[in-house]
């Protein structure tokens, strides 16, 4: 039996609804910086997951610490992850369901930078290229090789699984994805 509280949510329409009533919100975005630089929704205040602490959020609020936080990542993973963290420390908060996508397709105030990989998308390419290059070389070189598509293989089951991926964490502590400017494309 698990201790865990559930998290709460909220959706992205009654965030905005709170907000135009008037009401001062804090809202953290975990997702990493250079995820941050190319769409955040315009209240948010970046706090990556990876850094993120009860300390470093209370360091960031405009309101008092008993106060209701928001979080909010890209679609909403990450951000429920935080909210476990964070409740486990005391403070309260609530997941924004669907993240900034969510944000974005509303239509609600959003601040864009230059556009990035996103994290999601570096952990397939890194996946695919091993999982391609050790096949061909257990193939072709020594068939030792193949532990390593079948090591990435388990870690793709073990994050499906626990919606933990170890690859996405060691990914957001790169230096393309500490820089505001991130790993950046053309598209």
């Amino acid at each position: 039996m698990s201790d865990k509280l559930p998290v709460a949510s909220i959706t992205v329409s009654e965030l905005a609804a709170k907000m135009a009533g008037g009401e001062r919100i804090d809202l953290i975005d975990v997702r990493t910086p250079a995820e941050f630089t190319e769409i955040h929704a315009e209240p948010a205040k970046l706090l990556p997951l990876d850094k993120l602490t009860a300390e470093s959020v209370k360091q960031v609020l405009t309101k008092n610490d008993t106060a209701t936080i928001y979080v909010i990542c890209k679609s909403g993973g990450r951000g429920r992850q935080a909210c476990e963290k964070l409740q486990s420390a005391g403070l309260n908060v609530v997941n924004v369901d669907g993240g900034t996508t969510a944000w974005a397709a509303a239509g609600l105030a959003v601040i864009r930078g230059r556009k990035t990989i996103s994290l999601e998308r570096q952990v397939r390419i890194v996946a695919g290229t091993l999982v391609f290059a050790g096949t061909l070389l257990g193939a072709f070189v020594n068939p030792l090789v193949l532990i390593i598509p079948g090591f990435v293989g388990a870690g793709l089951v073990f994050a499906g699984v626990t919606d933990t991926c170890g690859m996405a964490i060691m990914l957001a502590k790169m230096p393309w994805n500490q820089r505001g400017g991130g790993a950046t494309c053309s598209v």
